[in-house]
């Protein structure tokens, strides 16, 4: 019996201790957490004492202490990052231990976490039994556990949880990847692209929100040489000012990755370099708390090549986008070359419909109706709206004075002759686009809500709802301008005019956004306001 209790006091005993051991450095490295659990007070102690030098991979130990099982499930709770537990079988109970295993696995849903029983007292729960039963990684008694043994332990069992942490972060953020790769696609805008980079920057590695992102411009450009696209959190101030001068360690850092062509890894200035196809290269500054790890990096690689491939997309989105609206000028001017005296109507036609839609918006009408896409191409698709005059005869379009009944029926064509020519063009682009919004208008914008207008007499909802936008801002700019066959009208008359028609003539929630951005006086071209 003396024999077994000497061997109980001396189970942390130095057997094969280094003679010099490693100094612990607190150079800000993440440390590795592992909790003690044990109801025996001296446990704690002794244990911090033979670990107190020990480090795997230059990143020191951070020891955390539980004196019971139900303490140490609230810890874990607090620190799911743990990596390994030193786990008491008989504490408050007999089967302390071993219900807490079954609670971190299947409660906590924590399979990465490493666990290491160490019992005083081994007959209380037969190795053989709790490792098959119980998810575990290892079975100690406290005889077994000498400076030494209990340093092989600790080592291994980091080892495991890194490769299994290096798995589940690969395949975490792989699947990251693919859902941040798919928002991005979804950005239109350069800056607004720029900041959903940021945001998944930050989702990827669960860091903090500061970060910037900019881009480098050709001298010949005009523009700075770095030019911010955007900033968040602390840097939040430098996505107005662009100014890195109070930063002039980032600052050398972001133009030496620029210059190298090449991601810089210098905590805490880590910089991710990203070239695009079309000769675009971008900086991504961020702030994670920790020197980043290897597996991290490696899917930052990853990331940078999905962020280039979005962009590219995007690239080519623009230039598809701008090819289209090209067209649609292109088309607008043609009928417009001839119709002289409209000058700028189309023009203030597409100010006036962005207005009004988004009024609408604002007001919360046709809610279903009011899609990103169609706030994005209404306006640009209402110039468009007279596009069939240039199927009228000259001695019609013209005509100082008003028309007689034939001659009426002539131009109210122009609507068909609109709509057919766009329609026929829009049947070659899949989905909404600005030739498809277009032919509704061209076709629709002479249309009344109470079914007398034409060309095909449709009523209320018949109507698309950009043709019922534009009937009320053609009308509106009809009146206030100089034509050929009359003298501008005040603004005064002109809202009497509308608002006297709306729910005969007009939709009432159209009429209505007008009424609030006159009375407001945000229009612009208001010979009154």
């Amino acid at each position: 019996m003396s024999d077994i209790t000497n061997q109980e006091e001396d189970w942390l005993l130095d057997d094969d201790a280094p003679s010099e051991p490693a100094a612990a450095v607190n150079d800000g490295r993440h440390p590795w957490k592992i909790l003690i659990v044990d109801d025996e007070k001296d446990v704690h102690t002794a244990t911090r004492i033979a670990l107190r030098n020990i480090r795997y991979k230059e990143r020191p130990l951070e020891l955390l202490s539980a004196y019971s099982g139900k303490e140490a499930y609230e810890v874990m709770r607090q620190h799911p990052d743990i990596a390994l537990i030193m786990l008491d079988v008989v504490m408050e109970s007999e089967d302390a231990g071993l219900k807490l295993v079954h609670q971190i696995r299947q409660e906590l849903k924590n399979g990465l976490v490493r666990i290491v029983l160490r019992t005083g007292q081994p007959g209380q729960a037969p190795e053989q039994e709790v490792i098959l039963n119980y998810d575990i990684n290892d079975y100690k008694t406290k005889t077994e556990l000498t400076v030494q043994k209990l340093f092989t332990t600790i080592i291994s069992s980091l080892r495991a949880y890194e490769n299994l942490l290096s798995l589940e972060k690969n395949r975490q953020g792989l699947s990251k990847i693919l859902e941040s790769a798919s928002d991005l696609y979804q950005l239109y805008s350069l800056r607004e692209f720029a900041s959903g980079v940021l945001r998944q920057i930050s989702a990827l590695l669960d860091i903090g929100t500061d970060g910037i992102l900019c881009v480098r411009n050709d001298n010949s450009s005009g523009r700075p040489e770095l030019e911010i696209l955007a900033a968040s959190g602390n840097y939040e101030p430098l996505g107005q000012s662009g100014d890195l001068s109070a930063f002039p360690e980032l600052e050398q850092i972001i133009l030496r990755s620029f210059a190298e062509k090449r991601s810089i890894y210098q905590h805490p200035y880590d910089v991710l370099h990203i070239s695009s196809r079309n000769g675009r290269e971008f900086i991504i500054h961020f702030t994670p708390q920790w020197p980043l790890e290897e597996v991290e990096r490696d899917l930052l690689d990853v990331f940078c090549q999905r962020i280039s491939a979005a962009y590219d997309n995007l690239y080519l989105y623009s230039q598809l986008r701008s090819a289209q609206e090209a067209t649609v000028v292109a088309l607008a001017d043609l009928a417009e070359f001839r119709d002289t005296d409209t000058g700028n109507h189309v023009l203030r036609v597409q100010r006036l419909t962005d207005a009004i839609a988004g009024q609408m918006r604002a007001n919360g009408a046709y809610p279903e109706l009011m899609s990103k896409e169609f706030m994005d191409m209404v306006g640009m698709a209402s110039i468009l709206h007279d596009v069939g005059k240039v199927g009228t005869p000259d001695h019609i379009l013209f005509k100082p004075g008003r028309l007689d009944p034939d001659e009426r029926v002539i131009m109210e064509q122009h609507a068909t002759i609109g709509a057919q020519i766009l329609a026929r063009s829009a049947s070659m682009v899949e989905g909404m686009s600005y030739l498809s919004l277009g032919s509704e208008i061209a076709g629709g914008h002479h249309e009344h809500f109470d079914g007398n207008g034409y060309p095909r007499k449709q009523k209320a909802h018949e109507i698309p709802l950009s043709a019922r936008i534009v009937a009320v801002v053609d009308v509106f700019d009809a009146l206030l301008n100089k034509r050929p066959y009359k003298e501008p009208w005040t603004l005064h008359d002109t809202m009497e005019y509308i608002s006297g028609r709306s729910g005969s003539q007009f939709d009432p929630e159209v009429v209505r956004a007008l009424e609030t951005l006159v009375k407001e006086r945000r229009l612009q071209d208001l010979p009154d306001a």
